[in-house]
């Protein structure tokens, strides 16, 4: 078993709380095939990065911001297989008040839909597309997500589930828990600890200020 000592816990969305995958793999091939772009390509590389970024990177001609406008719309409407992460729930309520936020890279009120829906208490912080210049793997969430926090970025824990997230948090100084979700464990090999499901990690004071996060 794995301990890890943090004062904050921040947790990416989409594959760690919610189960979203198949939607938002679905709605990308749609956008794909009406833009006569392989959505195979679109796919891969949509887990973990800002929409904005792919569609720069895929369709450099369009303009990006209205894309993602439309796109996400559709997301946020798509409940079709999204639900949320098996042991999510009683996860986020085990961290103390104040403790733990959401970083992630669709925007706010994609975020939004997504945690009403499943069913997902506030995050006390939340981070989204919107809310920096550089998505992740730039580590600019993470940092902000501690810094909503008020919580030192070396004494905060991530949990993701996609290489780019994992590579966001470290550059930020923070150590990473993968849950092989989206992607195979050794696709997140550069994660400090990975687990296959939600309800091997456990949280319990550890001190004052601080929390011991288990992982095994």
């Amino acid at each position: 078993m794995t301990t890890f000592r943090c004062a904050a816990i921040l947790f990416d969305l989409d594959g760690v709380l919610v189960d979203s995958t198949r939607s938002v793999e679905r709605q990308w091939r749609l956008w794909a095939r009406d833009h006569g772009i392989d959505g195979e390509k679109a796919v891969a590389i949509a887990h973990g990065v800002r929409a904005v970024e792919v569609i720069r990177m895929i369709a450099p001609h369009l303009d990006a911001e209205a894309e993602v406008v439309k796109l996400e719309a559709l997301e946020a409407a798509d409940h079709a297989g999204v639900a949320v992460m098996p042991g999510a729930i009683a996860l986020v309520r085990a961290i103390p008040d104040g403790r733990w936020g959401v970083v992630t890279s669709g925007r706010r009120n994609l975020a939004t839909a997504r945690l009403q829906f499943a069913g997902i208490p506030s995050p006390p912080a939340m981070v989204t597309a919107s809310d920096v210049m550089n998505g992740k793997p730039h580590p600019e969430p993470y940092l902000k997500g501690a810094e909503l926090l008020g919580a030192n970025p070396a004494e905060c824990l991530v949990i993701e589930d996609a290489p780019a997230g994992i590579r966001s948090a470290h550059a930020g100084g923070m150590k990473v828990i993968a849950l092989a979700s989206t992607y195979p464990a050794p696709a997140l090999g550069e994660a400090d600890a990975v687990v296959e499901k939600l309800k091997q990690i456990r949280v319990a004071p550890d001190g004052a200020r601080m929390l011991a996060v288990s992982v095994g």
